[in-house]
């Protein structure tokens, strides 16, 4: 199992602690993960990131589709591919609709589709195989359509990137797994309950038959995202990821389209999914955290005491995934995951 060190995105002000990452670096994580929501972008502080370290590799978990043309995402990743030495991973995703609409002021339309082409479309720039070109149902590459001047010309990209470049997706809806089986490196998960495999692993292998080849779990590289919070008190450690599901189970998307609140149905805590989502777009967001029950928590993160955490550890290393990515701020956290991950 290799490990990720989650950065995220920030808050009202943004700060990396550099230190934190370096001693990740040292310990053998192998990749540092940066986000974006509506406010602080994935880009920058992963450039930052990358500057002040030497092996530690870079991902986006994730770029947003609606933020950036395909060509735009990939001018960025041969970028900072280059510039930090091959060490850069692609992850990308389309966001949720109020993100993609309101924030974003596109439709979010055919998500599925929206990806598949702006993954084959960020592939055939790295290629580099031939000028682009590309007519599908959301982008027309040269651009033909109404306000054209008719002069667009195809165009190969004049970097010379490193057509291997990693792509990876986050999804967490079922045909979005799929999807990401069939067409991408990896797959990047919010969140993942490690003893529920089952949920997951049909989508998966629906996805490498339509690939075809010899694509399977040893080849695809599953990353779910893990916090780890040490301390002796399980409530103040419980406290913050509490806050962090209330908000994705209960307001990451309408009451009908939220494929955050759909996974936590599907692993079992459908009534707790429910009961947060409701007492959350009521505004009750005091009593949607304190429904988040304890059981939830502890199946998805690593919290409590190091004997607790060596102890829930064991499922997550029995699973067939390629790199768990935690989430902490918290040295003696990082220096006991890298300990578990060896022994």
């Amino acid at each position: 199992m290799r490990l990720g060190l989650m950065v995220g995105y920030a808050g009202a002000q943004i700060s990396l602690n550099m230190d934190l990452i370096r001693e990740a670096e040292r310990l053998g994580f192998e990749s540092v993960w940066t986000a974006e929501a509506w406010g602080s972008d994935a880009v920058s502080p992963l450039a930052w990131i990358g500057a002040q370290t030497t092996k530690i590799r870079l991902g986006t978990a994730i770029m947003q589709l609606p933020a950036r043309s395909p060509a735009s995402t990939a001018m960025t990743a041969m970028t900072l591919d280059a510039l930090s030495g091959g060490r850069f991973i692609l992850g990308l995703g389309t966001s949720g609709p109020q993100v993609v609409e309101g924030w974003h002021g596109v439709p979010f339309d055919k998500p599925l589709t929206w990806l598949r082409e702006y993954v084959t479309i960020v592939r055939a720039i790295f290629a580099r195989e031939r000028p682009l070109e590309f007519d599908g149902t959301r982008y027309q590459i040269p651009y033909r359509g109404p306000g054209a001047l008719g002069l667009g010309k195809a165009l190969k990209s004049i970097l010379h990137g490193r057509k291997e470049i990693p792509i990876y997706t986050g999804s967490m809806a079922p045909r979005s797994q799929e999807l990401s089986a069939e067409i991408a490196d990896g797959l990047l998960m919010t969140c993942m309950h490690p003893e529920r495999l089952d949920v997951i692993e049909p989508n998966l292998r629906a996805g490498f038959a339509k690939a075809g080849g010899n694509k399977n779990l040893a080849t695809f590289d599953v990353a779910p995202a893990v916090a780890c919070v040490i301390g002796d008190d399980l409530d103040a450690c419980r406290l913050p990821l509490k806050m962090s599901l209330a908000l994705y189970i209960g307001g990451m998307g309408t009451k009908d389209k939220n494929f955050y609140n759909e996974y936590i149905r599907r692993i079992g805590f459908e009534a707790a999914a429910v009961r947060i989502q409701n007492l959350f777009l009521e505004g009750r967001r005091d009593e949607a955290i304190a429904a988040v029950p304890d059981a939830l928590v502890d199946a998805l993160h690593l919290v409590g005491t190091p004997d607790r955490i060596r102890d829930r550890f064991a499922a997550w290393k029995s699973l067939p995934i390629g790199t768990l990515i935690v989430g902490t701020q918290q040295p003696e956290a990082v220096r006991l995951i890298a300990e578990l991950a060896q022994t």
